[in-house]
């Protein structure tokens, strides 16, 4: 799978991207028609601790999955949007498989 990451307003240090591509590469084995995703990373500008937003968005033929999560660190954000689009794939393919 083709994966764009965008971190907006800083940085994303290569263990925090290769992180990201090694979550976002499991999500293959629940559904393999994924052709491709972007990863945005923001980090918002206000005091409280859960300033970190991860937005990942998938594209399948005729589908679009999205997750955004806000979280304290962006590991956290990234797991948790990985397992909301767990969710979301395995509920689209058993209603694949249910017609």
């Amino acid at each position: 799978m083709k994966l764009q990451m965008h971190s907006i307003h800083f940085n994303a240090d290569i263990k925090l991207l290769n992180f990201i591509r090694k979550r976002v590469d499991k999500l293959e084995t629940f559904y393999d028609r994924i052709i491709d995703g972007e990863v945005f990373l923001r980090v918002e500008n206000d005091n409280s601790k859960e300033n970190k937003i991860v937005e990942i968005k998938l594209n399948g033929p005729k589908n679009q999955f999205f997750s955004k999560q806000k979280s304290k660190s962006f590991e956290a954000g990234v797991d948790a949007a990985v397992e909301s689009l767990r969710r979301q794939l395995k509920k689209h393919k058993e209603k694949l498989l249910a017609h």
